[in-house]
């Protein structure tokens, strides 16, 4: 396939995510949200292959974007699919989606506790048996180590940005908490002295 037509079929997805998909976890038969889905980059793949994909973000601009570009590739699409709404607050019925896909961006959270209303919220539309696919920034890697922590769970990076990062003791919390389990080994991209960005896929055990 030609790089423009391959660029066309996939947008500008996360590269973890298209892993995701090359794996074969997600069918046509599954409801998709992805939580804070900016102007939908990760959502032209599904978009274009016909998945039961919707999205919220909390920019209205973006989410103007993202319908606009669901009707470039569907023009019958339900544009209303997409929402503008935040991650803590979302407008869905309890366990109304198959899979979640939140990528970069609870490391955005102010705090613990804003982290945990928005994975709260995240895993109250999430069906038990669901897929919980989470990319965010991590402490792994001797990152946490290496940073300056800011309080709360924020740190400054050696990169220069303010994170809330993921760490090993937090890890064990969430999973605890929603009764995760991995589907696959969870891994951590390591950009050497500046970040660290994990990559998560989970299957919610409870409610």
């Amino acid at each position: 396939m030609e790089i423009n037509k391959l660029n066309e079929l996939l947008g500008n997805i996360d590269i973890y995510l298209l892993d995701q998909i090359l794996k074969g976890r997600f069918t046509k038969e599954m409801k998709i949200l992805d939580a804070g889905c900016g102007e939908g980059r990760n959502c032209i793949y599904f978009l274009n292959q016909g998945y039961q994909i919707f999205g919220i973000d909390a920019n209205p601009i973006a989410i103007q974007m993202a319908r606009i570009y669901a009707q470039t590739i569907q023009p019958d699409y339900d544009i209303q699919r997409f929402q503008t709404a935040t991650v803590q607050d979302m407008p869905f019925h309890k366990g109304a989606f198959d899979v979640i896909i939140s990528s970069a961006v609870l490391h955005f959270a102010n705090d613990e506790k804003q982290f945990f209303k928005m994975v709260d919220e995240m895993m109250r539309v999430l069906k038990v048996g669901g897929i919980f696919f989470l990319r965010m920034a991590t402490g792994f890697g001797g990152i946490q180590e290496t940073s300056p922590n800011l309080g709360d769970g924020v740190y400054a990076l050696p990169d220069g940005s303010e994170r809330f990062i993921l760490t090993e003791e937090l890890l064990e919390k969430i999973e605890l908490r929603y009764g995760l389990s991995s589907l696959e080994n969870p891994k951590s991209v390591l950009v050497h002295s500046q970040r660290a960005m994990g990559v998560f896929v989970w299957e919610k055990a409870k409610n």
